[in-house]
């Protein structure tokens, strides 16, 4: 049985497969509630914004914050933001990581389309 995802404010279809739906408990989905993760998504639905986020945390003197890279994402026909791209997702690569010690930021990541459920419309095909 297939979903239909429609933007809430427009009702247009987005176009989303549950098959590119990651499952719920894979391992960067433990702490996001009310979001789904797809690893791929119809480009052609959507419009993207990128946002450079500085978070001032000043713990020392040459320590400024933390910097947060992603990237919006917006219905394409009324402007509505739907989520946000993240570049966490499966290593691109087989290695077991830096070293032999797991996941590391120098691997290349497959993007990860996270969208919030309160901005999709949800309905079930039979």
């Amino acid at each position: 049985m297939a979903s239909i995802y429609s933007c809430v404010e427009c009702g247009a279809n987005l176009n989303l497969r549950t098959s590119q739906l990651y499952p719920p408990d894979f391992y960067f989905e433990a702490g996001n509630k009310g979001t789904l993760s797809f690893a791929a998504i119809d480009e052609s639905k959507f419009r993207f914004k990128k946002e450079d986020k500085f978070i001032p945390f000043f713990e020392t003197l040459n320590y400024w914050g933390i910097q947060r890279k992603r990237t919006k994402i917006k219905c394409n026909s009324c402007g509505h933001l739907v989520g946000y791209i993240y570049d966490d997702g499966p290593p691109l690569t087989d290695s077991p990581g830096q070293f032999h010690m797991g996941p590391s930021q120098v691997i290349p990541r497959a993007p990860r389309y996270r969208l919030k459920i309160k901005a999709l419309k949800i309905t079930t095909e039979t």
